[in-house]
C-alpha cells in the first residue's frame, strides 16, 4: 500500500468577516489557528480532547455564544471572536484566575513565558472586582523528576488531559481542593462563565490519581510542557533560572528513534563559570509529545576537551591496522556516511548488532513488497486510524512515539486495537474499552501475523495455500446451550361476565436447550486467548472503523524467523486494507540501516565508538580519543517518520571529530555537515545542503523539518510465506532483552535526571520469588543483576537492560531478544 494519504473535505467559514478554509468538522479553534487567526484559550490542547475548563474561548458562530474549543465547523459558518459580551466574560474569567494567585513573577519559574502572564495583559485586567479567602496549599514532588505548587496552579486540566489523551498513562487528575464556598451574591452579579469557572476552581487542584501522593507514571514530564503557569516544573529547574535568560537550539531528541523535536535550553553555568550549560529541554507541545529521554536525559555533553595529538595520531594507528569498527545508533547520518566511506576504501568491517538485524528485516521487507520502506507513520496514524495493530513491540519501552499513537487512536479517534507480545502489560488494557491484548509465547509472532491475515485479508487476494494454511486452524464443536425462548400456551379461564369457560392463550418464557455449531479459531487459543470471547469482541470493534494501521517492532527483526516474518508483513499490506509503520530499535538506526554496509561478526582488532574495542572513539569521555556528544555536534538523524531532520550543537567542543580522522585517512570535506548533501541518493536521500534544511512545525501542525526520503516502488508478486512450528515456542525460564522507560544507551544513563537502573526488572510476583539479586545464566555465558519490580509487567517473563555497552548484553542474547536461561539467586 502507499502511504496514509486521504483528502479532506474543507468548507468555507469567515472569521471576523474574511473567508477561510477549514476541515470539516475540526474544531473553531483548531480552524482559526491553522489560519493564523487568534482566540484566546488556556485549557484546550490541539491534539487532545477539550475539558471546557478555562472558557476563555467563547466566540459567537452564526448567532450563538459557543466554545471554540468543542464547537465544529461547518459550510458557511460565520464566527465572530469579540462581542461586548464575549470580552466582558473573558475579562471577568481572567480576573478569577488573578485571584489570591501569589505575586511571585520575579523568581517564578514560568515568568516570561507564563500564559496567565500574558492573557492577563492580552484581556486588559487592570483592576480586581472579586475576593475570597486564599487556602493554603503545601508544595509537593510527585515523582523523582515532578515538583508540583498547587498555589500555582490554575485547574486548567491541561496536564491531566495530555496525560490521558496523549502519553497513556492517566497518572494525574482532579482532586478536591477544600477552598471556601463562593459568596451567593456573585452568582447573580457576575457574568455566568466566570462564576461557574471560578466555583470549580475553589473546589479543585491536581493531584496522582492513585491516590498515593506518587504519579508512578513514564516520567516524560509532557505534563510540565503544557502546563501555562509554573505550578508544574522539574524538580532540577526549580529556581535555576528566568525563562529569558536561556537561549533556545533547536535540536532532535537523539535516543529513540522516533526524532521527535526539541529545543536545548541554554546559558552560562555561573557568574564565575562562563561556558555554557543545558538547563532544560522544551518542544512545541501543541504538535509533538517528548518521552523521558527526550526531556531529560540532556547533560550528556563531553566536557572539557581539547585536541590531544598524539592521541590522535594514536587513533590513526588503530584505524590503519583495525579490521572491524564497532558502533551504535547513536551517530548521524553523516558520522555513518563517514565510517561506510572508511569501509569502501580501507576494507574495514563495520559492525553494528543494534541495527543490523532491523537492516536485514527492512531487506526481506523490501524484495517481498516491492517498497524500499514501509508506508506510514505515526503521525498518521494518530491523524487517520482508527483501528491500530502492534506486533513485537514493547510499547511502553521500545518507542514512546508508538505507544503514544496506539493510546491517541483509542482516546480521540474512538478507535480499537490489538496488542500481541509475549510480556503482559497491565497499561495496555486501561488505553480503551475495544483493546484486546494476547499474550503470547515467546516464538509465536508468525502466528499473530496470520491471525492479522485470517481476520483483515480479502480472501480473494490471498494465495490458495495460505488461506488453507489458515483454515487449517479453524475446527468445528457442537454445543448444547441454554436459552429462554416465549411459548404460547392455551389454558380454560372462566368468564366472570358469562360465566362460561374460555380458551385463552398466554406468552410464557421457557428454558429450552438446543445444539449449535462454533467455529474455533486455533490460531486465537494459540495466540493465549478464548475463541469464541475474541470473536465476540471483535465484531464489536470492528463496527465503523475504515482506517487500519499496523505498527511492527525489534521482536521481529531479532527473531529466527525475520525473513518469513518480513514476508508476512508484505504480504499483510498487499492483501489488507492496512498500512505498517516500522519501529528502528533505537536513535539514527534508519539512517545507518540505510547508508552503511554492516557485517554480520566483529573479528581482529576492534576500533570501537561509543563501543567495546581494542581502542575506543568515545563521546563519554571514557575512552582513548574523545568524540563530541550528539548534544555538541551539527547534522542529521532519520527518524522513524523516515524523515531527515538538522539536529544543532548545544554547547561548545574543542576536541577532534570523526571528520578530522576520515580526512587524515582517506580525505574529507572540511566540515561535518558538509557531508550533509553527499549522502546517498540511491536509498532515498537528497543532495540538500545542511544550512538549507527546514526546522519548523506550521500553525497546522505539518511538520515541515528537513526532508521526507524518497521511497521506491515496484511492482512484485505476492510474496511465498512459510508456515510456522508451533513447537519453537520457547518454555521454562525466559529473559526478554529490553530497556526500562527512558533508558536507550550510555548517554541517557549519563544524565543526572534518568534514575532507571541497569537491573533485571521482573513482576512484583516474579521479583519477590527471586530475591534482591541474580544471576541470569546464557548459553555463552551471564551477568548479575539487582531485582527491580515493576507493577505494570505480568508474567514470568523477565527484562534484562541493553543500555550499556561495556556490558555486551548484545553478545548474550544473540540474534534474539527472547533467551531461555537459568535465574540462579545470588
Amino acid at each position: 500500500m502507499s502511504e496514509v494519504q486521504t483528502v479532506d473535505n474543507m468548507v468555507s467559514i469567515s472569521i471576523d468577516g474574511i473567508e477561510y478554509k477549514a476541515k470539516e468538522g475540526e474544531y473553531i479553534l483548531n480552524a482559526a489557528r491553522a489560519n493564523d487567526v487568534f482566540i484566546p484559550a488556556i485549557c484546550y490542547l490541539t491534539r487532545c480532547s477539550p475539558t471546557l475548563a478555562c472558557r476563555i474561548c467563547l466566540v459567537e458562530a452564526d448567532g450563538k455564544q459557543v466554545y471554540a474549543c468543542n464547537a465544529k465547523v461547518k459550510e458557511g459558518m460565520e464566527v465572530t471572536t469579540e462581542t461586548p459580551n464575549i470580552l466582558e466574560e473573558r475579562r471577568a474569567i481572567m480576573e478569577v484566575y488573578d485571584v489570591n494567585h501569589p505575586l511571585q513573577c520575579g523568581v517564578c519559574d514560568k515568568s516570561g513565558e507564563c500564559e496567565l502572564q500574558n492573557y492577563t495583559l492580552e484581556l486588559g485586567v487592570d483592576s480586581q472586582s472579586y475576593m475570597i479567602p486564599d487556602t493554603k496549599r503545601e508544595t509537593t514532588n510527585w515523582s523523582s523528576v515532578l515538583h508540583y505548587d498547587p498555589g500555582l496552579c490554575i485547574v486548567c486540566e491541561r496536564c491531566t488531559t495530555v496525560c490521558k489523551d496523549m502519553v497513556g498513562d492517566a497518572a494525574i487528575t482532579t482532586a478536591k481542593r477544600g477552598g471556601a464556598d463562593l459568596d451567593k451574591g456573585y452568582k447573580d452579579t457576575m457574568p455566568k462563565d466566570a462564576y461557574a469557572m471560578w466555583n470549580k476552581l475553589q473546589k479543585s487542584v491536581i493531584a496522582p490519581s492513585n491516590g498515593t501522593g506518587e504519579t508512578n507514571c513514564s516520567d516524560c514530564g509532557e505534563c510540565i510542557a503544557v502546563c501555562p503557569v509554573g505550578a508544574l516544573v522539574s524538580r532540577d529547574f526549580v529556581y535555576q533560572s528566568n525563562a529569558w535568560d536561556l537561549r533556545r537550539i533547536p535540536a532532535v531528541a537523539a535516543h529513540s528513534s522516533d526524532g521527535a523535536q526539541i529545543y536545548y535550553e541554554v546559558k552560562h553555568t555561573s557568574i564565575e563559570d562562563r561556558s555554557e550549560k543545558i538547563y532544560r529541554v522544551t518542544n512545541e507541545w501543541s504538535y509533538v509529545s517528548l518521552d523521558g529521554s527526550a526531556r531529560f536525559a540532556y547533560d550528556y555533553e563531553n566536557r572539557d576537551v581539547t585536541k590531544d595529538e598524539a592521541a590522535f595520531n594514536t587513533a590513526l594507528e588503530a584505524f590503519k591496522k583495525a579490521d572491524t569498527i564497532r558502533f551504535n545508533a547513536m551517530i548521524t547520518n553523516e558520522e555513518a556516511m563517514m565510517l561506510q566511506t572508511l569501509k569502501e576504501k580501507m576494507g574495514l568491517k563495520l559492525y553494528n548488532p543494534e541495527v543490523r538485524a532491523f537492516q536485514k528485516f527492512l531487506g526481506h521487507y523490501a524484495a517481498a513488497s516491492g517498497s524500499s520502506l514501509y508506508s506510514t507513520d505515526t503521525d498518521a496514524i494518530m491523524k487517520k486510524s482508527d483501528f491500530v495493530i502492534s506486533v513485537g513491540a514493547a510499547l511502553r519501552n521500545d518507542s514512546p512515539a508508538l505507544k503514544y499513537a496506539f493510546n491517541n487512536v483509542q482516546k480521540l479517534n474512538k478507535g480499537a486495537g490489538l496488542y500481541f507480545h509475549p510480556v503482559g502489560d497491565t497499561l495496555i488494557p486501561t488505553f480503551g474499552k475495544t483493546v484486546e491484548t494476547f499474550v503470547h509465547k515467546a516464538g509465536l509472532e508468525e502466528a499473530a501475523l496470520y491471525l492479522i491475515l485470517d481476520l483483515f485479508a480479502d480472501k480473494e487476494k490471498l494465495p490458495a495455500d495460505v488461506k488453507e494454511y489458515i483454515d487449517s486452524f479453524k475446527s468445528s464443536e457442537t454445543r448444547t446451550v441454554k436459552e429462554q425462548v416465549m411459548k404460547t400456551v392455551k389454558e380454560m379461564v372462566k368468564n366472570e361476565e358469562t360465566g362460561e369457560e374460555e380458551e385463552v392463550s398466554k406468552k410464557v418464557k421457557e428454558t429450552v436447550e438446543k445444539e449449535i455449531t462454533v467455529t474455533i479459531n486455533g490460531l486465537v487459543t494459540l495466540l493465549g486467548k478464548d475463541s469464541e470471547k475474541f470473536d465476540d469482541a471483535f465484531d464489536k470493534m470492528m463496527k465503523k472503523k475504515e482506517a487500519f494501521s499496523l505498527m511492527v517492532g525489534e521482536d521481529l527483526y531479532f527473531h529466527e524467523k525475520a525473513e518469513n516474518l518480513a514476508k508476512l508483513v508484505a504480504l499483510v499490506e498487499a492483501t489488507c486494507n492496512i498500512d505498517v509503520v516500522m519501529t528502528p530499535p533505537k536513535s539514527n538506526a534508519l539512517g545507518v540501516a540505510l547508508i552503511c554496509d554492516l557485517d554480520d561478526e566483529c573479528s581482529g582488532y576492534t576500533v570501537g565508538y561509543n563501543e567495546n574495542g581494542d581502542f575506543r572513539l568515545s563521546a563519554l569521555g571514557d575512552g582513548d580519543l574523545d568524540m563530541p556528544a550528539m548534544n555538541q555536534q551539527e547534522g542529521t538523524l532519520t527518524s522513524m517518520a523516515k524523515r531527515v531532520l538538522p539536529t544543532n550543537a548545544a554547547l561548545e567542543y574543542d576536541g577532534y571529530e570523526l571528520n578530522d580522522i576520515v580526512k587524515a585517512l582517506v580525505g574529507a570535506p572540511e566540515l561535518t555537515i558538509d557531508w550533509t548533501e553527499m549522502l546517498p541518493v540511491s536509498k532515498g536521500f537528497k543532495a540538500v545542503a545542511f544550512d538549507s534544511l527546514p526546522n519548523s512545525y506550521t500553525n497546522a501542525g505539518v511538520d515541515n523539518r528537513g526532508y521526507k526520503l524518497d521511497v521506491t516502488v515496484q511492482e512484485v508478486g505476492l510474496p511465498t510465506v512459510e508456515k510456522f512450528d508451533e513447537s519453537a515456542a520457547l518454555e521454562g525460564e525466559i529473559a526478554y532483552r529490553c530497556n526500562p522507560a527512558r533508558q536507550f544507551n550510555d548517554f541517557t544513563d549519563k544524565a543526572h535526571e534518568i534514575f532507571e537502573a541497569f537491573a533485571l526488572y521482573a513482576s512484583p510476583a516474579k521479583a519477590e520469588s527471586l530475591g534482591e539479586k541474580v544471576e541470569v545464566v546464557f548459553e555463552n555465558g551471564s551477568i548479575t543483576l539487582d531485582v527491580v519490580a515493576d507493577e505494570k509487567i505480568e508474567g514470568d517473563i523477565v527484562k534484562v537492560p541493553d543500555f550499556k555497552a561495556a556490558k555486551d548484553v548484545y553478545g548474550l542474547f544473540g540474534g534474539s531478544r527472547y533467551q531461555t536461561v537459568t535465574l540462579r539467586k545470588v
